[in-house]
Protein backbone atom coordinates (compact mmCIF):
# COMPACT_ATOMS: atom_id res chain seq x y z
CA UNK A 1 0.00 0.00 0.00
CA UNK A 2 1.24 3.23 -0.83
CA UNK A 3 2.01 6.20 1.73
CA UNK A 4 0.18 8.89 -0.62
CA UNK A 5 -2.27 8.64 -4.01
CA UNK A 6 -1.81 11.79 -5.94
CA UNK A 7 -5.41 12.12 -7.83
CA UNK A 8 -4.58 14.64 -10.98
CA UNK A 9 -1.26 14.03 -13.73
CA UNK A 10 -1.23 18.39 -14.28
CA UNK A 11 2.06 19.70 -13.38
CA UNK A 12 0.99 20.03 -9.66
CA UNK A 13 0.32 16.51 -9.48
CA UNK A 14 3.27 15.65 -11.43
CA UNK A 15 5.36 18.03 -8.81
CA UNK A 16 3.51 16.86 -5.93
CA UNK A 17 4.33 13.41 -6.20
CA UNK A 18 7.87 13.96 -6.90
CA UNK A 19 8.48 16.24 -3.90
CA UNK A 20 7.13 13.63 -1.96
CA UNK A 21 8.87 10.64 -3.55
CA UNK A 22 12.23 12.54 -3.56
CA UNK A 23 11.46 12.48 0.11
CA UNK A 24 11.16 8.89 0.53
CA UNK A 25 7.29 8.34 0.32
CA UNK A 26 5.50 5.57 -1.16
CA UNK A 27 3.62 7.31 -3.78
CA UNK A 28 0.80 6.51 -6.47
CA UNK A 29 0.02 8.85 -9.24
CA UNK A 30 -3.36 8.52 -10.64
CA UNK A 31 -4.68 10.54 -13.57
CA UNK A 32 -7.66 9.98 -15.49
CA UNK A 33 -6.49 10.44 -18.90
CA UNK A 34 -2.88 11.16 -19.40
CA UNK A 35 -0.41 13.11 -17.83
CA UNK A 36 0.14 17.19 -18.42
CA UNK A 37 -2.66 17.21 -21.07
CA UNK A 38 -5.03 19.77 -19.53
CA UNK A 39 -4.47 23.08 -18.53
CA UNK A 40 -0.69 22.45 -17.68
CA UNK A 41 -0.30 21.62 -21.43
CA UNK A 42 -2.82 24.63 -22.55
CA UNK A 43 -1.25 27.40 -20.77
CA UNK A 44 1.65 29.90 -22.02
CA UNK A 45 4.49 29.02 -18.70
CA UNK A 46 5.39 32.38 -18.11
CA UNK A 47 7.47 32.17 -14.50
CA UNK A 48 5.34 34.86 -13.25
CA UNK A 49 1.99 35.86 -12.52
CA UNK A 50 0.70 38.22 -15.65
CA UNK A 51 -0.09 41.03 -13.13
CA UNK A 52 2.02 40.42 -9.43
CA UNK A 53 0.94 43.94 -8.12
CA UNK A 54 -2.49 43.07 -8.13
CA UNK A 55 -2.68 39.95 -6.19
CA UNK A 56 -2.52 39.11 -2.64
CA UNK A 57 0.61 38.50 -0.08
CA UNK A 58 -0.37 35.06 -0.52
CA UNK A 59 0.04 34.62 -4.32
CA UNK A 60 3.02 36.54 -4.18
CA UNK A 61 5.37 34.47 -1.58
CA UNK A 62 4.54 31.38 -3.74
CA UNK A 63 5.42 33.07 -6.77
CA UNK A 64 8.87 34.43 -5.91
CA UNK A 65 9.98 31.81 -4.01
CA UNK A 66 9.35 29.50 -7.44
CA UNK A 67 10.43 32.02 -9.62
CA UNK A 68 13.62 31.70 -8.02
CA UNK A 69 13.85 27.78 -7.66
CA UNK A 70 13.13 26.81 -11.21
CA UNK A 71 15.97 27.47 -13.18
CA UNK A 72 17.91 24.75 -10.74
CA UNK A 73 14.57 22.96 -11.79
CA UNK A 74 14.83 23.07 -14.83
CA UNK A 75 18.85 22.00 -14.87
CA UNK A 76 17.94 19.27 -12.48
CA UNK A 77 15.17 17.67 -14.69
CA UNK A 78 17.33 17.43 -17.94
CA UNK A 79 20.13 16.16 -16.25
CA UNK A 80 18.00 13.48 -14.26
CA UNK A 81 15.81 12.70 -17.56
CA UNK A 82 17.55 14.26 -20.58
CA UNK A 83 14.19 16.27 -21.37
CA UNK A 84 14.67 19.92 -21.37
CA UNK A 85 11.99 21.71 -19.96
CA UNK A 86 13.12 24.64 -21.61
CA UNK A 87 13.43 27.60 -18.78
CA UNK A 88 13.49 30.38 -20.96
CA UNK A 89 14.79 33.54 -19.12
CA UNK A 90 13.69 36.42 -21.16
CA UNK A 91 12.44 39.24 -19.39
CA UNK A 92 9.13 40.35 -19.78
CA UNK A 93 7.71 44.45 -20.83
CA UNK A 94 4.58 45.74 -19.61
CA UNK A 95 3.00 48.11 -21.98
CA UNK A 96 0.80 50.73 -21.28
CA UNK A 97 -0.15 49.55 -17.77
CA UNK A 98 -3.56 51.58 -16.21
CA UNK A 99 -1.71 50.80 -13.07
CA UNK A 100 1.74 51.46 -13.76
CA UNK A 101 2.72 53.65 -10.74
CA UNK A 102 1.25 50.54 -8.46
CA UNK A 103 3.24 48.38 -9.89
CA UNK A 104 6.24 50.56 -9.19
CA UNK A 105 5.34 50.61 -5.58
CA UNK A 106 4.77 47.34 -5.41
CA UNK A 107 8.24 46.65 -7.15
CA UNK A 108 9.88 48.92 -4.48
CA UNK A 109 8.09 47.60 -1.53
CA UNK A 110 8.82 43.74 -2.44
CA UNK A 111 12.36 44.67 -3.57
CA UNK A 112 11.33 43.18 -6.80
CA UNK A 113 13.48 44.21 -9.99
CA UNK A 114 10.64 45.96 -12.09
CA UNK A 115 11.57 49.58 -13.57
CA UNK A 116 10.30 52.46 -16.20
CA UNK A 117 11.93 52.27 -19.75
CA UNK A 118 11.36 54.22 -22.19
CA UNK A 119 9.13 53.64 -25.21
CA UNK A 120 12.33 54.04 -27.71
CA UNK A 121 14.51 51.53 -25.28
CA UNK A 122 11.95 48.74 -25.70
CA UNK A 123 11.74 49.33 -29.26
CA UNK A 124 15.63 49.06 -29.87
CA UNK A 125 15.53 45.90 -27.34
CA UNK A 126 12.20 44.60 -29.31
CA UNK A 127 12.32 45.73 -32.69
CA UNK A 128 9.12 43.82 -34.15
CA UNK A 129 7.26 45.20 -31.62
CA UNK A 130 4.49 47.53 -32.63
CA UNK A 131 4.31 51.22 -32.66
CA UNK A 132 1.19 52.01 -30.94
CA UNK A 133 2.35 51.78 -27.42
CA UNK A 134 3.90 54.76 -25.18
CA UNK A 135 4.71 53.53 -21.39
CA UNK A 136 6.42 50.19 -20.67
CA UNK A 137 7.85 48.97 -17.69
CA UNK A 138 10.49 45.85 -18.01
CA UNK A 139 11.37 42.60 -15.34
CA UNK A 140 14.37 41.29 -16.06
CA UNK A 141 14.91 37.88 -14.79
CA UNK A 142 11.33 36.49 -15.47
CA UNK A 143 11.47 33.18 -17.35
CA UNK A 144 8.98 30.70 -19.22
CA UNK A 145 8.85 27.05 -19.35
CA UNK A 146 7.79 25.12 -22.13
CA UNK A 147 5.02 23.71 -20.13
CA UNK A 148 4.43 20.13 -22.26
CA UNK A 149 8.17 19.21 -22.16
CA UNK A 150 8.01 20.28 -18.13
CA UNK A 151 5.37 17.77 -17.97
CA UNK A 152 6.90 15.14 -19.71
CA UNK A 153 9.90 15.92 -17.92
CA UNK A 154 8.08 15.51 -14.36
CA UNK A 155 6.70 12.03 -15.75
CA UNK A 156 9.96 10.66 -16.89
CA UNK A 157 11.67 12.32 -13.58
CA UNK A 158 8.66 10.12 -11.69
CA UNK A 159 8.60 6.85 -13.49
CA UNK A 160 13.07 6.19 -12.52
CA UNK A 161 12.00 6.74 -9.20
CA UNK A 162 11.54 3.07 -7.72
CA UNK A 163 8.86 4.68 -4.53
CA UNK A 164 6.57 6.24 -7.11
CA UNK A 165 3.76 4.88 -9.64
CA UNK A 166 2.68 6.48 -12.32
CA UNK A 167 -1.16 4.95 -13.76
CA UNK A 168 -2.95 6.33 -16.36
CA UNK A 169 -6.58 6.17 -18.08
CA UNK A 170 -7.45 5.77 -14.13
CA UNK A 171 -10.51 8.13 -13.40
CA UNK A 172 -11.09 8.56 -9.56
CA UNK A 173 -15.19 8.64 -8.57
CA UNK A 174 -15.05 8.89 -4.92
CA UNK A 175 -12.99 8.66 -1.62
CA UNK A 176 -12.93 5.76 1.15
CA UNK A 177 -13.79 6.74 4.49
CA UNK A 178 -13.43 5.49 7.52
CA UNK A 179 -14.54 7.54 9.83
CA UNK A 180 -13.53 11.10 9.54
CA UNK A 181 -10.69 9.65 8.03
CA UNK A 182 -10.07 8.88 4.12
CA UNK A 183 -7.94 5.85 3.49
CA UNK A 184 -8.19 5.72 -0.55
CA UNK A 185 -9.74 6.39 -3.44
CA UNK A 186 -12.56 4.46 -5.89
CA UNK A 187 -12.04 3.82 -9.65
CA UNK A 188 -13.60 1.57 -12.57
CA UNK A 189 -10.61 0.00 -12.12
CA UNK A 190 -11.31 -1.07 -8.68
CA UNK A 191 -10.20 0.74 -5.13
CA UNK A 192 -7.21 2.06 -4.26
CA UNK A 193 -5.60 2.38 -0.32
CA UNK A 194 -3.01 4.72 1.37
CA UNK A 195 -2.38 6.29 4.18
CA UNK A 196 -3.43 9.84 2.73
CA UNK A 197 -4.88 11.21 -0.05
CA UNK A 198 -3.47 14.44 -2.41
CA UNK A 199 -7.01 15.88 -4.74
CA UNK A 200 -4.76 17.70 -7.57
CA UNK A 201 -7.29 17.59 -10.13
CA UNK A 202 -7.01 20.91 -11.37
CA UNK A 203 -10.73 22.21 -12.49
CA UNK A 204 -12.03 18.84 -11.54
CA UNK A 205 -11.21 18.92 -8.15
CA UNK A 206 -14.71 20.80 -7.06
CA UNK A 207 -16.40 17.42 -8.29
CA UNK A 208 -14.58 15.15 -6.39
CA UNK A 209 -14.47 16.66 -3.24
CA UNK A 210 -18.55 17.23 -4.04
CA UNK A 211 -19.18 13.24 -3.50
CA UNK A 212 -18.06 13.98 0.34
CA UNK A 213 -20.27 16.50 0.80
CA UNK A 214 -18.40 19.36 0.47
CA UNK A 215 -17.96 22.27 -1.88
CA UNK A 216 -15.19 23.66 -3.24
CA UNK A 217 -14.70 27.23 -4.56
CA UNK A 218 -12.75 25.71 -8.13
CA UNK A 219 -14.39 26.29 -11.52
CA UNK A 220 -13.03 25.52 -14.30
CA UNK A 221 -12.08 29.20 -16.78
CA UNK A 222 -11.98 28.79 -20.37
CA UNK A 223 -8.57 29.85 -21.90
CA UNK A 224 -7.97 29.92 -25.59
CA UNK A 225 -4.28 30.44 -27.50
CA UNK A 226 -2.29 30.35 -30.91
CA UNK A 227 0.95 29.35 -32.31
CA UNK A 228 3.33 30.86 -34.69
CA UNK A 229 6.13 29.55 -35.72
CA UNK A 230 8.86 32.56 -36.48
CA UNK A 231 12.72 32.21 -36.48
CA UNK A 232 14.52 31.66 -33.48
CA UNK A 233 15.78 35.44 -32.62
CA UNK A 234 12.28 36.56 -34.11
CA UNK A 235 11.29 38.25 -30.28
CA UNK A 236 14.05 38.53 -28.02
CA UNK A 237 11.36 39.06 -25.05
CA UNK A 238 7.88 38.66 -23.51
CA UNK A 239 5.41 41.32 -23.37
CA UNK A 240 2.31 42.06 -22.56
CA UNK A 241 -0.28 44.97 -23.12
CA UNK A 242 -3.99 44.99 -23.05
CA UNK A 243 -4.21 41.60 -20.93
CA UNK A 244 -2.94 39.89 -24.20
CA UNK A 245 0.77 38.07 -24.24
CA UNK A 246 3.41 37.25 -26.74
CA UNK A 247 6.16 34.18 -25.74
CA UNK A 248 8.98 33.04 -27.57
CA UNK A 249 10.17 29.56 -27.23
CA UNK A 250 13.86 29.13 -27.83
CA UNK A 251 13.51 27.51 -30.90
CA UNK A 252 11.33 30.76 -32.46
CA UNK A 253 7.65 29.95 -31.80
CA UNK A 254 5.61 32.38 -30.56
CA UNK A 255 1.94 32.08 -28.38
CA UNK A 256 -0.24 34.31 -27.68
CA UNK A 257 -3.02 34.72 -25.59
CA UNK A 258 -5.49 34.42 -23.62
CA UNK A 259 -8.91 34.59 -23.23
CA UNK A 260 -11.00 34.29 -20.16
CA UNK A 261 -14.48 32.47 -20.53
CA UNK A 262 -16.61 30.67 -17.89
CA UNK A 263 -17.94 28.35 -20.10
CA UNK A 264 -18.36 25.28 -17.65
CA UNK A 265 -16.37 22.44 -19.26
CA UNK A 266 -16.33 23.23 -22.85
CA UNK A 267 -12.84 22.93 -24.61
CA UNK A 268 -13.77 23.94 -27.75
CA UNK A 269 -11.68 26.60 -29.87
CA UNK A 270 -13.66 29.30 -31.07
CA UNK A 271 -13.70 31.57 -34.60
CA UNK A 272 -14.70 34.38 -32.39
CA UNK A 273 -11.77 34.14 -30.00
CA UNK A 274 -9.23 33.13 -32.51
CA UNK A 275 -10.40 36.79 -34.18
CA UNK A 276 -9.71 38.14 -31.34
CA UNK A 277 -6.45 37.04 -30.90
CA UNK A 278 -5.24 37.30 -33.79
CA UNK A 279 -5.78 41.08 -33.15
CA UNK A 280 -3.52 40.62 -30.53
CA UNK A 281 -0.95 39.59 -31.82
CA UNK A 282 -0.50 42.09 -34.64
CA UNK A 283 -1.10 44.44 -32.45
CA UNK A 284 1.89 43.65 -30.25
CA UNK A 285 3.77 42.14 -33.47
CA UNK A 286 2.56 43.34 -36.87
CA UNK A 287 4.90 41.35 -38.58
CA UNK A 288 3.08 38.50 -37.38
CA UNK A 289 -0.29 40.16 -40.13
CA UNK A 290 1.03 37.90 -42.79
CA UNK A 291 1.59 34.59 -40.97
CA UNK A 292 -1.13 32.06 -40.09
CA UNK A 293 -1.32 30.52 -36.73
CA UNK A 294 -0.28 26.75 -37.03
CA UNK A 295 -2.22 26.10 -33.93
CA UNK A 296 -4.82 27.22 -31.75
CA UNK A 297 -6.11 25.49 -28.46
CA UNK A 298 -8.06 25.80 -25.52
CA UNK A 299 -7.87 24.34 -21.83
CA UNK A 300 -8.98 24.81 -18.47
CA UNK A 301 -7.88 26.95 -15.83
CA UNK A 302 -8.72 26.24 -12.05
CA UNK A 303 -10.30 29.27 -11.12
CA UNK A 304 -10.42 30.21 -7.61
CA UNK A 305 -11.43 33.29 -5.23
CA UNK A 306 -8.71 35.96 -5.27
CA UNK A 307 -6.52 33.13 -7.10
CA UNK A 308 -5.15 31.71 -4.12
CA UNK A 309 -4.83 28.10 -4.37
CA UNK A 310 -6.12 25.42 -1.84
CA UNK A 311 -2.74 23.80 -0.27
CA UNK A 312 -3.66 21.47 2.86
CA UNK A 313 -5.52 18.73 5.10
CA UNK A 314 -9.24 18.93 4.50
CA UNK A 315 -11.24 19.94 8.24
CA UNK A 316 -12.86 16.79 9.33
CA UNK A 317 -11.50 14.29 6.80
CA UNK A 318 -7.81 13.19 7.95
CA UNK A 319 -5.65 12.26 5.53
CA UNK A 320 -7.62 14.08 2.32
CA UNK A 321 -4.88 17.14 1.38
CA UNK A 322 -5.72 19.63 -1.22
CA UNK A 323 -3.50 21.38 -3.85
CA UNK A 324 -5.30 22.91 -6.37
CA UNK A 325 -7.34 25.43 -7.36
CA UNK A 326 -3.94 27.95 -8.97
CA UNK A 327 -6.33 29.47 -11.25
CA UNK A 328 -3.99 31.45 -13.83
CA UNK A 329 -0.64 30.85 -12.15
CA UNK A 330 -0.47 27.15 -11.67
CA UNK A 331 2.67 26.77 -13.44
CA UNK A 332 4.77 29.32 -11.56
CA UNK A 333 2.70 28.80 -7.85
CA UNK A 334 3.37 24.78 -8.53
CA UNK A 335 7.14 24.63 -7.19
CA UNK A 336 6.50 26.53 -3.95
CA UNK A 337 2.78 24.77 -3.28
CA UNK A 338 4.05 21.23 -3.44
CA UNK A 339 6.88 22.16 -1.47
CA UNK A 340 4.54 23.61 1.08
CA UNK A 341 2.44 20.63 0.75
CA UNK A 342 5.10 18.14 1.42
CA UNK A 343 6.45 20.29 4.31
CA UNK A 344 2.50 20.08 5.89
CA UNK A 345 2.34 16.78 5.25
CA UNK A 346 5.41 15.62 6.31
CA UNK A 347 4.96 17.55 9.66
CA UNK A 348 8.56 19.84 8.96
CA UNK A 349 8.45 24.08 9.03
CA UNK A 350 6.80 25.09 5.62
CA UNK A 351 9.07 27.36 3.43
CA UNK A 352 6.22 29.81 4.06
CA UNK A 353 3.00 30.65 6.19
CA UNK A 354 0.72 27.98 5.71
CA UNK A 355 -2.49 29.74 7.15
CA UNK A 356 -3.51 31.68 3.79
CA UNK A 357 -3.79 28.53 1.49
CA UNK A 358 -6.18 26.30 4.62
CA UNK A 359 -9.07 24.86 3.59
CA UNK A 360 -10.44 25.89 6.94
CA UNK A 361 -13.16 28.79 6.48
CA UNK A 362 -13.26 28.30 2.76
CA UNK A 363 -15.21 24.96 1.77
CA UNK A 364 -18.62 24.96 2.16
CA UNK A 365 -20.41 21.50 3.67
CA UNK A 366 -23.42 20.83 1.21
CA UNK A 367 -25.88 17.71 1.76
CA UNK A 368 -25.22 14.85 0.32
CA UNK A 369 -27.85 12.88 -1.93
Amino acid sequence: MPDVIVVGGGVVGLLSAWTLGQAGAEVLLLERGETGREASWAGGGIVSPLYPWRYSRAVANLAHWSQDFYPDLGQRLLADTGVDPEVHVTGLYWLDLDDQDDALAWARAHGRPLSEVAISAVHDAVPVLGQGFNRAVYMAGVANVRNPRLAKSLREALVRLPNVSVREQVEVSGFLRDGDEIRGVRTAQGDFTADSVVLAAGAWSGQLLATLGLELPVEPVKGQMILYRCAPDFLSSMVLAKGRYAIPRRDGHILVGSTLEHAGFDKTPSDEALASLRASAEELIPALAGMEPIKHWAGLRPGSPQGIPFIGEVPGHRGLWLNTGHYRNGLVLAPASCQLLADLMQRRQPIIEATPYAAEGRLVATPLD
